[in-house]
């Protein structure tokens, strides 16, 4: 199994109430039920307000690197990363469990 994490930034002056954050979060959320791949899936803005802390993570996991792929190419996660580059930066881990 994999597991890939995904940390996202709202960039500056961004808000969560921001029609396009709305919009891409709803994106995010109709991921599990679109792509067959997702084995687990887990999306939530973060409580933490510590001055490090980003603002909304993705918890996954796939079967492996194969499905991994097949995950990232997905048109619907394509269209909701496409979403997100608007107005968030991220960063990620994939890593074996």
């Amino acid at each position: 199994m994999i597991r890939h994490l995904v940390l996202f930034k709202l960039n500056e002056g961004v808000r969560r109430d921001d029609p396009r954050v709305i919009a891409g979060v709803e994106a995010f959320e109709a991921l599990e039920q679109a792509i067959p791949e997702l084995r687990s899936w887990e999306c939530a803005w973060n409580i933490s307000d510590r001055p490090i802390a980003y603002d909304y993570a993705i918890n996954c996991s796939v079967e492996d690197t194969a499905a991994l792929q097949r995950y990232l190419e997905h048109p619907a996660h394509q269209a909701g990363v496409a979403q997100w580059r608007e107005f968030a930066t991220w960063v990620i881990a994939d890593y074996p469990f």
